[in-house]
């Protein structure tokens, strides 16, 4: 029996019918992933508007990157972007988590809450910001500024060079840490409670089993998270440009904004592939050192 199962695993791969089930998946990835991807990279060394023939550059492209003061500007906004997201919303995610661990009444109403705005269209979630709490005159802002509340008038920090990127990470945070919750939790309710009741009988507080039992416990799935997290930074676009479109004077600007501006806007489709192969990059690098700092923890 079991030459039987050996026989059959090594010619499983073999026949042609494995390759039609295979065929359809293949394929899509071929065209949707990798044929894309080849021509990206081909752009990136040339010189096109999107008509005639590629003009090839070389690293022309790259090279006049070190040259422009708005690409240092979206890789800043770039690392900024991941210092709030690898931050604020875990620390706000995970104690949330364990609030509604050990406050069970309510639990399941406080998740859908807090779920919710994940699966509202982010058109929708920025409309309601820029209208409702934002806007100078008509939102929140405006109701703070016509009460004199305060001994000054606010303004719409979307439109303003110095906080126009720090109020684009509050709008995508108000959905993102939710979902983070939702995560952390499911991943406690899984921690043995037995060892929470030990710690408690020796005595261990809320912190202290914070610390030292649930976070040792649901550590994979927060590098996970971590991972992720890196991964969206670099995919950051439908918030920024619906609030600000990368403005005002490229104060929010983001490598992937940059890229579609370069691309469609004025049409240096070569630039805007050097941008899109250089974001590419740079999340591919921080990746690999994040995997290989994980793989050097576990062999510890």
């Amino acid at each position: 029996m079991k030459h039987t199962d050996n026989v059959v695993k090594k010619t499983a791969g073999k026949t042609p019918a494995s390759w039609l089930f295979l065929m359809p998946a293949l394929t899509l990835n071929v065209v949707v992933m990798l044929i894309p991807s080849i021509f990206t990279i081909f752009l990136s060394f040339t010189e096109w508007n999107g008509l005639g023939t590629p003009k090839i550059i070389g690293l022309g492209n790259f090279a006049g990157f070190f040259r422009e003061r708005n690409f240092f500007l979206a890789i800043k906004n770039t690392i900024k972007w991941m210092a709030f997201f690898l931050t604020i919303p875990f620390i706000m995610s995970l104690l949330m988590a364990v609030i509604l661990l050990f406050r069970k009444k309510g639990r399941t109403f406080f998740q859908s809450v807090f779920f919710l705005p994940n699966i509202i269209s982010p058109v929708i979630i920025c409309s309601l910001f820029t209208s409702m709490i934002f806007h100078p005159r008509s939102g929140i802002l405006g109701f703070i500024n016509s009460s004199h509340f305060l001994p000054f008038t606010l303004a719409n920090p979307l439109a303003d060079v110095r906080t126009s990127i720090w109020a684009c990470m509050f709008v995508d945070n108000w959905h993102w840490w939710g979902f983070m919750t939702v995560i952390f939790l499911a991943a406690m309710r899984q921690v043995d409670e037995n060892m929470l009741e030990a710690a408690e009988i020796d005595g261990a507080g809320f912190m202290k089993r914070f610390t030292a039992v649930i976070i040792p416990s649901i550590k994979s799935n927060i590098f996970f998270m971590v991972l992720m997290t890196i991964i969206w930074t670099f995919l950051t676009f439908d918030y920024i440009w619906i609030l600000t479109g990368g403005g005002p004077a490229n104060s929010s600007e983001m490598l992937s904004t940059l890229a579609y501006r370069m691309s469609f806007y004025t049409h240096e489709i070569g630039r805007g592939a050097a941008a899109s192969l250089t974001m590419s990059f740079l999340a591919g690098v921080v990746i690999f050192v994040y995997v290989l700092m994980q793989i050097r923890e576990e062999t510890v």
